[in-house]
């Protein structure tokens, strides 16, 4: 290694171990406070209409592919969130019932579902929103030019729809609109799924229906003028940078309590300052701020435990989208004791602990305790051990054959790795050299991708790609609400983004969807078992399970972020007090 890099990753790593020191004295305080509400506790009379500002925490663009077929991003998924939503509501268990735009029954065999939209259901336009466009949210899914990661779970099983995706049939069998408000959906097999990861999200067929999906994706119409059915619709918009959202009067559940929403992309670096001011009301807090935002005297702090977790992924091959499934051929990073190697170096505990203040903790399996069903709380997150490390890549063959502090693979071959990372809050870049230096002191060499960290969306693009000059790269899942994880890591599945295969791995999630998995105790053990078999074969390396935690000014009524997909939106309010700052 060159001198000047090793001065400047040693200055990196006094960065973060200011960061470690100074955060010490306050780990007891947060450990004995990490119980949160989910709901404001503001109380007092609401005004009518008023403004709420929300805040996404960003330090780049949203993308703007604002429709749930082909967006690919948390940012768009905020902004979604305020104008439009699923038929099928779900409960805390992720469940879905009849208490949202639409109600369902499921046939005895359990292998169909009947949708009813309700009437007073009506697009931002003031069409209503039909069964048609249901199916037509299927037929896109569906589409052999379909190019978005969401072909997956319960959607290729719907009967018909392979030979609809695969270009051999014009129309999708198993799907039958039987009037304007009631379709019937057919799937080749009965899978305890279809309770938690049905797709209820319909695309307005008369708004888009008369372009290709390629023409679709770059259009105005879902990327500067979207419409749904939501409780508000898109007023303004900056492309990227900001939404004005205006109460949609037309909304099934009634007129709104709030007149407008605004949206606006805030820097992580003045995310505090902004709160604190009241210049924005609502915000996802960063956990690296969160002792800052704490002290704020104008704001309540809401979390929960999150659905979703931090990985080291591997690039271990590609997608082939002619077959639609994951090629594993990467002969540099298939060893998995190598794998196994890396996960052992990583010292995880005091990024969590200090750097983030406890509002992260080691994630032991890829399965989060959000499931508290299916989470394996036997499981033990890897025990950094340098050592085991060393010794583990010896028995792999991988030794410093040149007395450089690296090693070599079993080739003989110098051998190091590029490491890609997303820019974001100040302390992304000095925990992604603290795993450098982890890795370093066991005598692998890994250089941060480019010399640094990218920006999120172009981030995401080269990793979907897989790019071959990335070999690692750390980046953070949410595992949505279906406990089937075939469209995270199934061999079927774009999102499988390390492009990792395994016979045991398809036999496990096949099992875990099949009808003996209504047994809850069969289906259960089945994840277990999967959860073994990840924490062996470690195509990811678990990082960090996560609180998330939201900051609301006080000013703010009827707000709850927990778990559950109703759209409670248009019951949010202003107190008639002025903003609070």
């Amino acid at each position: 290694m060159k001198k000047k890099n090793l001065l400047w990753m040693l200055c990196w790593i006094l960065v973060l171990s200011s960061f470690l020191a100074a955060c010490t004295k306050d780990k007891e305080k947060v450990k004995a406070e990490l119980t949160f509400p989910t709901a404001v506790s503001s109380t007092g009379e609401a005004i009518g209409g008023g403004t709420v500002n929300f805040g996404l925490i960003s330090d780049t663009p949203f993308e703007g592919t604002l429709n749930h077929v082909f967006y690919t991003g948390k940012p768009d998924a905020q902004v979604l969130q305020f104008f439009d939503e699923s038929l099928l509501y779900t409960n805390s268990d992720y469940e879905i019932t009849n208490e949202g735009p639409a109600t369902f029954e499921i046939s005895e065999d359990k292998k169909s579902i009947t949708v009813t939209i309700k009437d007073q259901v009506k697009w931002h336009d003031g069409e209503p929103v039909k069964a048609d466009d249901l199916l037509y949210a299927y037929e896109l899914l569906g589409h052999p030019d379909y190019e978005g990661s969401r072909y997956s779970g319960l959607i290729p099983m719907v009967e018909g729809m392979k030979e609809y995706h695969a270009g051999k049939a014009d129309t999708i069998s198993g799907i039958k609109v039987n009037d304007d408000k009631t379709l019937t959906i057919s799937f080749t097999i009965a899978s305890p799924s279809l309770t938690t990861g049905f797709w209820a999200y319909p695309v307005p067929r008369h708004y888009l229906g008369d372009m290709t999906i390629g023409e679709i994706v770059e259009s105005d119409r879902i990327r500067t003028t979207p419409i749904g059915f939501g409780p508000f619709k898109v007023n303004k918009m900056v492309p990227g940078e900001s939404v004005e959202f205006v109460r949609n009067d037309d909304y099934w559940r009634g007129i709104p309590a709030l007149e407008s929403i605004v949206l606006k992309v805030v820097s992580p670096s003045v995310a505090v300052s902004a709160l604190g001011t009241g210049d924005i009301d609502i915000a996802d807090v960063p956990a690296d701020q969160y002792l800052a935002v704490e002290e704020l005297k104008n704001v309540e702090l809401l979390g929960q435990i999150d659905s979703s977790y931090t990985y080291i992924g591997f690039n271990l091959g590609k997608w082939d989208a002619i077959k639609g499934e994951n090629i594993m051929d990467n002969p540099k990073l298939e060893n998995k004791q190598l794998r196994q190697a890396m996960a052992v170096a990583l010292n995880n505990e005091p990024v969590g602990e200090k750097v983030y203040h406890g509002l992260r903790f080691q994630a032991s399996t890829l399965i989060p305790p959000s499931f508290p069903g299916y989470h394996d709380f036997d499981a033990k997150a890897i025990e950094y051990n340098p050592e085991k490390a060393k010794e583990i890549l010896a028995e792999a063959g991988y030794k410093d054959t040149n007395d450089d502090g690296f090693v070599e693979d079993p080739e003989g071959n110098d051998f190091k790795l590029t490491f890609a990372n997303m820019s974001g809050s100040d302390i992304a870049e000095p925990i992604a050299l603290h795993y450098i230096q982890n890795w370093a002191d066991v005598g692998i060499k890994v250089e941060l991708l480019e010399g640094r960290l990218h920006e999120y969306n172009s981030f995401y693009k080269r990793i979907e790609a897989n790019d071959p000059a990335i070999d690692i790269y750390q980046a953070a899942w949410g595992t949505g609400s279906d406990i089937d994880m075939k469209g995270l890591y199934g061999r079927n599945a774009m999102f499988n983004y390390t492009r990792w295969t395994n016979q045991k791995n398809d036999d496990l999630l096949a099992a875990g969807v099949s009808e003996q998995a209504f047994d809850t105790e069969y289906r259960q053990k089945v994840y277990k078992d999967w959860q073994a078999l990840m924490s062996e074969e470690l195509p990811v390396i678990p990082t960090l399970f996560r609180y998330s935690i939201t900051a609301a000014n006080k000013r703010v009524l009827n707000y709850d972020i927990a778990g559950g997909s109703k759209n409670g939106w248009d019951t949010v309010a202003v107190s008639a007090d002025s903003p609070i700052k």
